[in-house]
């Protein structure tokens, strides 16, 4: 298997790339209905570590018994986090993804309790407010995938005290799209929406597709970009985000 994975790199490199490199929602999301079918297998050779980690970060600050827990994966692609939520106990989990094709491979996991065609940025989440424990985003928050605008949903849908996991890269192509996802994750903190809990960066988060991609750190890194998750509790009585019943 890691010989054929090996054999695949460079095919794989060039295709992240390019999805990397797509900044128009339609037009990505059309990439990503036409990846599904071999999205796990690449994502693989790639050593794609972000659904594990994010998860991990998750499943330590959740309490109760982790069945009792219902949780969003918001972004849910092929369903990768939903494998790691399974494999630590959580079992109620709802997902909604911008491509129907991506869907299509997350239900045939059979992990999710129900799955909702929804792109998040063009229109809100199919939920009422508070209606989770947790809610998980992990690989979309990037230029041309879901803007920073977007945020706020996520903690409308999230029950007062849960929990919002969110990653994003931090190699020097993803920065400015980072910079402003902080300003919003700030701006929500300071008018006591939430509070952050972990910033915890990560250094191996994936394979770098080219060197303009990653930059001066790629050596250091084995040839790894950076990433970084972020976990947050939404207050008791949170302030300053939408309210849609």
């Amino acid at each position: 298997m890691a010989q054929e994975e090996a054999g695949r790199l460079p095919q794989v490199l060039a295709r992240v790339g390019t999805s990397h490199g797509i900044t128009d929602l339609a037009c990505k999301l059309r990439f990503y209905d036409d990846w599904a079918p071999e999205y796990d297998q690449d994502v693989a050779a790639l050593k794609y570590r972000a659904p594990r980690l994010a998860v991990d970060c998750l499943s330590q600050a959740l309490q109760g018994p982790p069945h009792d827990a219902l949780i969003l994966d918001v972004a849910c692609g092929t369903g990768l986090v939903a494998v790691e939520l399974q494999a630590r106990g959580f079992l109620q989990v709802q997902g909604v993804d911008g491509s129907p094709e991506m869907l299509k491979q997350a239900r045939a996991r059979g992990l999710y309790h129900h799955l909702s065609l929804c792109t998040l940025g063009q229109e809100p989440l199919p939920y009422p407010k508070g209606t989770f424990d947790a809610v998980i985003i992990v690989g979309a928050l990037s230029e041309g995938q879901v803007p920073c605008s977007a945020i706020p949903e996520l903690l409308r849908v999230t029950k007062p005290g849960g929990l919002v996991c969110l990653t994003t890269r931090t190699n020097p192509s993803n920065l400015p799209y980072k910079e402003a996802l902080e300003a919003a994750l700030d701006s929500l903190e300071q008018a006591g929406a939430w509070e952050r809990l972990v910033t915890q960066p990560v250094d191996h988060w994936e394979l770098a597709t080219s060197e303009q991609e990653s930059g001066l750190a790629t050596c250091a890194n084995d040839g790894f970009i950076s990433g970084v998750i972020y976990l947050y509790r939404k207050q008791e009585t949170a302030q300053g985000t939408p309210q849609r019943d």
